[in-house]
């Protein structure tokens, strides 16, 4: 306390700064009439932050308070021992927001949601929680390190985990998912109360591999009765000789936020795990968007499609969490949550990837589906919407075909008989019946499945196949019960006789198509707690486009001129082992790329022109970033925190190195030099035809690292078993998003508000010209300098290029 009759020097320049920024808010708002009036209504901010705080002072030891995964893992991220020192001043309070995606808010009215995101107004961190901030989800932010400075103007915009959550009292429920944590720190760095519910899913090898369902949770703080850890499953289908006691290569490695408050939700995704040093030592992207409330639920958003030209952001938000949490019914309530909010202004698409075999997305189409219905009028009604697909299977072909209850071999000549009549080709596949057992007191939803005669289709004139497993029988009953939705099921007729005549084979794959049914346009009057677990099951099986294929079905929507690119990088922390030219077409495919050299009128075919292997051989399409060996040594605590926060294999950087594909990764702005980089990052740029329009793209940020582990390898079927069709391998759960700026003579360019506003995706970086310059007294091959004219505000990556390839001999 200064003396009576003293002048605190500190107490004015902190109400200056609080001045200042709230006339910079004015001057930059875009209505600064209204803006006046809102800050004559709040109270002038403090700064709260002190140098001396109990919660920041001293150390303490990730080591020690991070939760770990479990085992070993070829994808390792784990955190080392770091400082946690006092703030000076605050970053709660400190942060300098304008209106270029970010508008601070006073929380808990609807009609302030809406008018905050008219005005674009600011306002300032408070001590008593009534003001937080609000994004409209069209720029990426860098996450603000420990002792720095809030952004500049002109500088990428920065935010803290604690501003993010602000204000926490006005929080009901908090859902997060990552790889590393450290939840003790957690809880106390962002001051959560104690009663709040939480839930956390993170990696433990041991518990995600388990076939235990009880294994997949835990509850390890008595203090904080709500908060519980959830350990999502790894499918067998991709362990080590589809054995889960063998475990596999898989890696639970998203990072996502999801804070629910009564009249909005935030959703917020990074590339940070939730530990010190990830938040305050190393650079990390963070997007978010805040969504508005409805006035009563609507479960039917979950299942809008891009096919329907509906924004498809709560369907994949939705699937993806229920991912998650589709062994723990006890937080199955999160997918009813989300029915509760509009996101119909989601300004980003989301991109998951989930471990698994998984086949093309389906469609309901008659072209590979022979329908009984046709025939009976047994089939769904074509009136009711098809919703998705399933992939399940049928149980209990042992008993039925190879024990005492078929002893003379009668049911299996009968189905041998059904199965022979079918006429169509090996990717065709027969519907089979579906009919509920409500007299089996071991299965209150049991579920059996029929093969009916093609000729003379009925019910009477069938045989049993077997069961749909527990399992799924648990949620495909309760809902079909309820009207809600309609199945109808198929099989592919010669691989279950091959099935059923073999000894070892105990199930077959089923298709399962999902319809609505009858009482789906009531579902969110009529739904009941009973079938929200069911609903959270079916959002999970639900076949959804993953990895590179959902990529290719978000950036298919536009035609981008391969002549009028710029520039397509990827910035990540870790390259795969496996990466080779192969994925890395495969990967360019996806996102779009053509081949230029081509004519413009034979584009009629969706095939003509796709890049290949052979394209990529010849002319590499993606620069990579990757910080140089020099550039990790002279880091400010030198190598030891990037030794296992980077990883570029030996055998990768053999196999990529002629191709001249690798950059230097260098942070950016200049005080984040030293400072090592976790972000995922990948962008494609093209320059306008028309003159005055900006360039366009998109952007992806996120947990992806390049590597087939994440993104997903594609594996062609042999021409022997051609059946499902090409299949997608996925090691990962990953999560990012794309914020897309349309080209101009596209017919959604006037419906995105990006587009007023490149800077939000770094697109206005001019173009690279190439300087000649030996790098050979480095010990590095010859390279060449990209250097990046960049305005600092206009690069996401945080980060500028230069040629410079290395060998990470260090790692």
């Amino acid at each position: 306390m200064p003396k009576r009759g003293c002048i605190d020097y500190n107490d004015l320049v902190n109400k200056a700064t609080v001045l200042l920024r709230q006339c910079r808010s004015v001057l930059q708002s875009v209505d600064p009439v209204s803006c006046l009036r809102t800050l004559e209504t709040s109270h002038s901010a403090e700064i709260i932050g002190s140098e001396n705080s109990d919660r920041n002072e001293g150390e303490i030891d990730g080591n020690r308070n991070e939760q770990r995964p479990l085992g070993s893992s070829t994808n390792v991220e784990t955190s080392d021992s770091v400082e946690i020192i006092g703030f000076k001043n605050s970053d709660r309070n400190n942060g300098i927001l304008d209106e270029d995606g970010v508008e601070e808010r006073p929380l808990g009215s609807k009609t302030n949601f809406e008018q905050d995101k008219r005005n674009g107004c600011n306002g300032d961190f408070q001590e008593n929680g009534e003001i937080g901030f609000f994004s409209d989800g069209r720029m990426f932010f860098l996450n603000r390190l420990e002792n720095m400075s809030p952004s500049l103007p002109g500088e990428p915009k920065t935010v803290t985990l604690p501003e993010l959550l602000h204000p926490v009292g006005s929080l009901v429920r908090v859902f997060m998912a990552t790889f590393t944590s450290d939840v003790s720190w957690f809880l106390s760095y962002c001051q959560l109360p104690y009663h709040l519910p939480i839930t956390i899913a993170c990696h433990g090898a041991q518990r995600c591999w388990s076939a235990n369902h009880e294994s997949r949770t835990a509850a390890p703080y008595s203090n904080y009765p709500n908060l519980l850890l959830v350990y999502p499953p790894f499918p067998e289908v991709i362990a080590f000789g589809k054995d889960r006691k063998k475990q596999g290569v898989a890696c639970h490695h998203p990072k996502l936020i999801v804070l629910q408050r009564k009249e909005s939700i935030r959703v917020i995704v990074t590339s940070a795990n939730l530990t010190p040093k990830q938040w305050n030592y190393v650079t990390n992207t963070v997007w978010l968007q805040d969504f508005p409330s409805r006035s009563s639920p609507d479960f039917s958003t979950l299942f809008s499609t891009i096919e329907d030209s509906l924004p498809d952001f709560a369907p994949q938000l939705g699937g993806f969490i229920a991912s998650l949490i589709s062994d723990v019914p006890s937080q199955a309530h999160w997918i009813a949550e989300l029915t509760k909010y509009d996101f119909g202004g989601a300004v980003g698409h989301l991109v998951a990837s989930i471990p698994g075999m998984h086949v093309k997305k389906s469609s309901y189409s008659e072209t590979d589906l022979f329908i009984l219905g046709k025939h009976s009028g047994h089939s769904q009604s074509t009136s009711m919407k098809y919703l998705g697909s399933a992939q399940v299977s049928v149980v209990g072909l042992g008993h039925r075909f190879h024990t005492a209850a078929d002893s003379n071999g009668a049911q299996l000549k009968t189905l041998a008989s059904f199965l022979g009549k079918f006429q169509g080709n090996a990717r065709s596949t027969l519907e089979v019946l579906l009919k509920r057992n409500i007299n089996i007191p071991a299965d209150s939803n049991a579920m059996s499945v029929f093969v009916a005669d093609v000729d003379e289709f009925s019910e009477g004139d069938s045989v049993q196949l077997g069961f749909l497993p527990r399992d799924t029988a648990r949620w495909v009953s309760p809902l079909h019960d309820a009207g809600f939705f309609s199945f109808s099921a198929f099989i592919h007729p010669m691989e279950t006789l091959a099935a059923v005549l073999g000894s070892s084979n105990t199930k077959v794959p089923l298709l399962l198509h999902v319809s609505q049914g009858a009482n789906f346009v009531e579902i969110s009057r009529l739904i009941q707690p009973d079938h929200i677990a069911p609903l959270c099951s079916l959002m999970a099986s639900i076949q959804r486009p993953l990895g590179i294929w959902r990529l290719q079905e978000v950036l298919s929507q536009y035609k981008w001129p391969e002549m009028l690119e710029t520039d397509f990088i990827y910035s990540s922390s870790s390259v795969g082992t496996s990466v080779n030219p192969q994925f890395i077409a495969a990967f360019s495919a996806a996102a779009g790329k053509r081949s230029a050299n081509l004519p413009e009128s034979e584009e009629s075919d969706p095939e003509w022109g796709c890049w290949t292997t052979n394209h990529e051989l010849r002319n590499a399409s993606i620069k990579f970033l990757f910080p140089t060996i020099d550039r990790v040594k002279s880091g400010r605590h030198g190598v030891q925190p990037s030794r296992c926060l980077l990883s570029l294999p030996e055998k990768t950087w053999q196999r990529l190195r002629p191709a001249g594909i690798f950059h230097d990764a260098i942070p950016h702005p200049s005080n984040r030099l030293g400072y090592p980089m976790h972000v995922k990052v990948a962008r494609r740029r093209f320059q306008s035809r028309t003159a005055g329009i900006p360039p366009f793209g998109w952007i992806y940020c996120g947990s992806h690292n390049f590597s087939p582990a994440a993104w997903g390898q594609v594996l062609l079927p042999s021409s022997e078993s051609n059946i499902l069709g090409p299949r997608l391998h996925i090691c990962n759960y990953e999560l990012g998003v794309i914020l897309i700026v349309p080209p101009s003579d596209s017919s959604n360019y006037k419906q995105t508000g990006i587009k007023s506003r490149p800077d939000c995706a770094g697109f206005l970086m001019s173009r690279p010209s190439f300087v000649s310059q030996d790098m050979s007294s480095n010990g590095l091959a010859n390279g060449g300098q990209i250097p990046y004219n960049l305005p600092p505000n206009l690069n996401p990556l945080g980060c500028k290029d230069l040629n410079r390839r290395m060998r990470p001999r260090w790692l």
